[in-house]
């Protein structure tokens, strides 16, 4: 099997994360928008590991349901998206962590359907299956198959099973995000050791930082890719890497270079691309002329019975504006940072579409300074993540490690679900706050149950301790603001604190020391997550499922009591029809039949809600008052 490499430079690492047991093989995975990669390292190298035909260390992110509901992942997924395009998913990793209010703007672009029940809740996939129902697949699911598919291809090449990763993202990733990503690395059979931010894999992939001479650096990490560009400025302190500034665009990446050559041939050979099959074509046409400029003057193809030409001036000149979009946000990222280009000791390259030409040179002149592109772009996040996968595997030498979390440490919500404030392996002292609100009307009371483990359910995990939060002002469900911090010091002492903001309520609790778990009994509380992810998850979405769908009932039966005065009897018929329907589902252990109802009824009472509010707005303005 072909496996690429770099050699590891020796020196000091100075790490923040727990150590396994020395030998362990830990891999590092790059989940990315366009390609995914697995790798690992041997004998002091970092190996991207291959298929087994040998030929590509890239897996295509893409993810296709054949009509049986079985999955197809990378390659042989992507011919399924010219033929049955909402079936084949694609781009996943955009979705992760976001809602479809975060969507909206963007949901066109996709040729898979995603449900917009609720603006507010995170975005699901509808996909057809055989049976003519739809399955509803959050991004969590359809990155743990893309996952799955890694871990399957590292397992083959290694002849032994792997539990251990080091997974990157992108250093804009919000805290949703990031647990999205530790979340389906856990579906996937794997215990995420660490979430690495992209362009700090990308530093340590070039050697930089492992070594003392490297200390006190300033790094430009420039990352265009398929999809996506972004830029992060680093500073390198004692081996901690700290992201300064990012900066980028989340659509623009090398497909607009392509398009803009499809442009350039449309409009210069006057080419009629009126069939899906043909802007296919000329997209893979495109594409391979990219490619062939980065290093020939020249390009021609030949294109339903026409000879196109492209030299790389007319290339560069078409895309010009495109580098000059990349530039500008380098220099908003130096701005928010307080830096000048001068500050700038390293600029490093990642990404596919660096390779051409004219990038390197805008780039180069931009900050002043050669750039680093002596790694292939495409897996340089993916060896970054090798290497410090080595780091936690305990195979570097003069490794200094700070006190660690050993397991999560959460709060019970809605449905009996473990919703993790501070995850396994965050360094300690910490401080993290999230923010809550009631489900139900006029509650005045909030119960804050704290749990120690890595189940999704928290009758799974430990319970360490719990208080109420009481004297919380009468409100609709949703409106109180009710934030949760967790406070671990260095002695391991968890202090929990419930504040109300409106009214200025507070409450805690102090829970101390490691909470009286034995080596043996975290092992076997890990190794039982790890066993029971794939359970874990359904059970996790069914709960979800079962509150939001309770949730809707309740304000099913509010809005047609308030708007009883104008709704037909046919409506009132249907809406309760829909809502009996939704009621016995949830009853059932079917989430894709709870999701399938709700969509329904919202698909049914949306038109009549806009009408409810066309009718408040009116009265209000005719001195009526709006409805209460």
């Amino acid at each position: 099997m072909a496996k690429y490499s770099i050699d590891l430079q020796a020196g000091k690492v100075k790490e923040d994360e727990a150590v396994s047991s020395v030998g362990e093989t830990i891999v590092g995975i790059d989940l990315g928008t366009t390609n995914s990669l697995v790798a690992h390292v041997v004998e002091g190298k970092a190996v991207a590991v291959a298929g087994p035909d040998g030929k590509s260390v890239l897996v295509p992110s893409i993810v296709h349901f054949n009509s049986d509901g079985t999955t197809v992942v990378g390659d042989a997924a992507r011919g399924y998206l010219e033929t049955q395009p909402e079936r084949t998913i694609y781009s996943v990793k955009r979705l992760l962590g976001k809602s479809f209010r975060d969507l909206t703007d963007v949901k066109d672009r996709f040729g898979y359907r995603i449900i917009d029940e609720d603006e507010d809740r995170l975005v699901k996939v509808a996909v057809h299956s055989e049976d003519g129902r739809e399955r509803y697949y959050s991004p969590i699911e359809l990155s743990a198959e893309i996952l799955k598919t890694l871990k399957a291809r590292i397992e083959q090449e290694l002849g032994t099973a792997v539990s251990r990763a080091v997974i990157t993202v992108p250093a804009y990733f919000n805290d949703a995000q990031r647990q999205a990503t530790r979340d389906a690395g856990k579906l996937a059979g794997l215990d995420v050791l660490r979430i690495v931010n992209e362009p700090t894999a990308s530093s340590l992939a070039y050697g930089i930082g492992l070594t003392d001479e490297d200390e006190g650096r300033t790094i430009a990490v420039y990352d265009l890719g398929g999809g996506t560009f972004d830029v992060s400025l680093l500073r390198i302190e004692q081996g901690i890497f700290e992201v300064l500034s990012t900066n980028g665009d989340t659509f623009l990446g090398g497909d607009d270079f392509d398009q803009a050559i499809v442009d350039h041939w449309r409009t210069g050979y006057d080419l009629e691309l009126d069939t899906p099959e043909l802007r296919g074509g000329i997209r893979l046409l495109a594409e391979r002329a990219k490619k062939a400029l980065s290093t020939d003057q020249q390009f021609t193809g030949d294109f339903d019975g026409k000879v196109l030409n492209l030299t790389r001036g007319e290339f560069e000149n078409r895309v010009r504006p495109l580098v000059k979009r990349t530039l500008a946000s380098c220099d908003r990222a130096l701005k928010d940072a307080g830096l000048g280009k001068e500050d700038i000791d390293h600029v490093i390259m990642v990404g596919g579409s660096t390779r051409v030409p004219l990038i390197k040179q805008q780039v180069s002149d931009f900050f002043g300074k050669q750039v680093n592109d002596s790694l292939d772009p495409d897996q340089v996040v993916a060896l970054g993540a090798a290497i410090q996968a080595d780091v936690l595997a305990g195979n570097q030498q003069d490794v200094l490690l700070l006190d660690i979390t050993p397991l999560s440490l959460g709060i019970e919500t809605v449905g009996g679900l473990m919703d993790p404030i501070i995850p396994r392996n965050s360094k300690v002292p910490t401080k993290v706050g999230r923010k809550y609100t009631t489900s139900v009307d006029g509650q005045v009371k909030l119960k804050v149950a704290v749990y120690q483990g890595e189940r999704d359910m928290v009758a799974d995990n430990r319970k360490l301790g719990e208080f109420t939060l009481e004297n919380i002002p009468p409100m609709p469900a949703g409106i109180p603001q009710i934030e949760i911090h967790f406070y671990l010091d260095a002695d391991g002492i968890l202090r929990v604190k419930a504040t109300e903001h409106r009214s200025g309520t507070e409450q805690s609790v102090t829970i101390k020391s490691q909470y009286g778990i034995s080596d043996e009994e975290m092992a076997l509380m890990l190794m039982d997550s790890l066993q029971n992810a794939e359970t874990d998850m359904a059970a996790r979405a069914l709960a979800e499922a079962r509150t939001e769908a309770k949730n809707v009932l309740l304000s099913a039966r509010k809005f047609i009591r308030q708007n009883e005065s104008w709704l037909t009897s046919g409506q009132v018929h249907e809406i309760e029809r829909f809502v009996d329907a939704l009621a016995k589902s949830v009853e059932g252990d079917d989430k894709d039949e709870i999701n399938h109802r709700l969509e329904e009824l919202n698909t049914f009472t949306t038109p009549l809600a806009h009408e409810a509010l066309d009718r408040n707005v009116a009265a209000a303005m005719k001195g009526k008052g709006v409805e209460e």
